[in-house]
């Protein structure tokens, strides 16, 4: 084993302890990537050490030219106009619109609550693409209806933290504008690729849910007194839904018919979901100033993890990790299939452990060009790596929508109850990345069908 290829083992050895330890991602990145430049070049120079490409003081200057060119690149501005948006619509009442009709319509079958939060949790998926947001506004709205109802709580918990991650799939999606991004492939193709998969994933979730109010009612009754359904009822959902179809619209449509780019399309959305808070009368300067600070901060924190991870990248490949990290995969003695099934099942792990910011800026880099290497289309395998960090949000201990979840359920639903309600889910997230690997036409066929190529 070369020298240098010690050094990367370090380097990744030294970031997965300062994890650990909690040191903030931003600083830990950005900070070890400074130091193993630093030692990289102080090694070759005064001791003649192979630090493979780490050679030169300049590499310092490649760091700093590298931020400002990711600082620079028009496609991640989407990213603020995004979140403004979903933000901005959690404010606008659309939501609480949707529930109280869908309620009406779908609360009076077996397990129609939970049913309920699933249709929500999709629309809200393709119009916010913000899992905090969704999560939170979805338990603060259905869960107590459906305690009242006397659902399970391990099922109540579980829906709501299913269903609320759906919008870092579906797009619009944060996380598909920063993959694209980091391996310059078209947005448009990886938005069009995850619609199937992400809608897939949803059916999964109805199936799942009317099943076990079929086998379970127990877990998920109707109510006590039931109704007869009205067409006034039946209309009311259908107009409920008009707002968030016609923000889809404006957003993914003008996307896919080569309207608009995915930045432009954002801008639309950003402006089309205010347009909704002033139409719900929900529209007011302090709102607006409350989503534009939440918009920056969210931003800010995003871009931090972004320039560190940047800074962290190009200290891996100068040291010739990403050399070192092919080599060890085209190694492995499972063929080019069993190669992509343990690149998956890494990133399945390290979702357990980091966030899938993280992984998407650090792992997803090292692995796509192996991918491609050995014969796989790239945005198959981005959106299947997509489907598969999915589980990210729902993995203890550092499943994000399990901690927005515990901070707004009521004190009777514990810890306990929501980590046993999402074990179903998952499982169902796994046959998600089961199908997308098994059918790639599920991701490819969309793209091909609209753009005549994928990749």
């Amino acid at each position: 084993m070369e020298v240098y290829e010690f050094i990367v083992i370090i380097f990744l050895l030294s970031f997965i302890a300062s994890i650990f330890l909690g040191y903030p991602i931003a600083w830990t990145l950005g900070g070890l990537s400074l130091i193993f430049t630093a030692g990289g070049i102080f090694l070759n120079s005064q001791f003649g050490v192979d630090t493979f490409l780490l050679t030169r003081w300049e590499n310092f200057a490649l760091i700093v030219d590298r931020t400002f060119a990711t600082m620079a690149n028009w496609v991640l501005v989407a990213l603020p106009m995004f979140v403004y948006m979903g933000l901005m619509l959690d404010r606008s009442g659309v939501a609480d619109l949707m529930m109280t009709n869908f309620v009406r319509v779908f609360g009076q079958m077996r397990g129609g609550l939970a049913v309920t939060v699933v249709l929500i949790g999709i629309l809200l998926a393709a119009s916010t693409g913000i899992v905090g947001a969704s999560v939170v506004l979805l338990a603060t709205l259905s869960i107590p209806i459906m305690m009242r109802q006397n659902y399970s709580k391990p099922l109540a918990a579980g829906v709501v933290a299913a269903a609320g991650t759906l919008g870092i799939l579906i797009p619009p999606s944060i996380m598909l504008v920063i993959m694209a991004d980091q391996l310059s492939i078209s947005v448009g193709d990886l938005f069009m690729g995850a619609l199937i998969p992400g809608v897939l994933l949803g059916i999964f979730y109805l199936i799942y849910v009317v099943a076990l109010g079929l086998v379970r009612p127990d877990l998920a009754p109707p109510p006590p007194q039931r109704h007869k359904l009205t067409g006034r009822e039946i209309w009311g959902a259908i107009m409920a839904t008009v707002p968030t179809a016609a923000l889809i619209v404006a957003v993914l449509g003008t996307i896919f018919f080569g309207i608009a780019t995915p930045t432009e399309a954002s801008g639309v959305g950003a402006f089309g979901a205010t347009l909704l808070a002033l139409a719900n009368g929900r529209l007011s300067l302090q709102v607006v100033r409350q989503v534009g600070i939440e918009t920056a901060l969210t931003t800010a924190f995003i871009f931090g993890i972004f320039l560190g991870a940047t800074a962290f990248a190009l200290v891996m490949r100068s040291l010739g990790g990403d050399e070192f990290i092919g080599h060890l995969l085209k190694g492995l003695p499972f063929g080019p299939t069993g190669i992509v099934v343990f690149i998956l099942f890494v990133a399945f792990i390290a979702g357990f452990f980091l966030d899938w910011l993280e992984i998407v800026l650090i792992i997803l880099p090292l692995v796509a060009p192996v991918v491609k290497d050995l014969g796989f289309n790239l945005v198959w395998f981005v959106v299947v790596f997509a489907v598969c960090l999915q589980t990210s949000f729902l993995t203890p201990p550092v499943g994000f929508s399990l901690f927005y979840l515990k901070g707004v359920v009521p004190k009777d639903i514990t810890t306990r109850h929501i980590y046993i309600g999402i074990v179903p889910f998952v499982i169902l997230q796994v046959l998600a990345v089961a199908a997308t690997f098994i059918w790639p036409e599920l991701v490819l066929w969309l793209p091909r069908t609209m753009y005549g190529s994928v990749g």
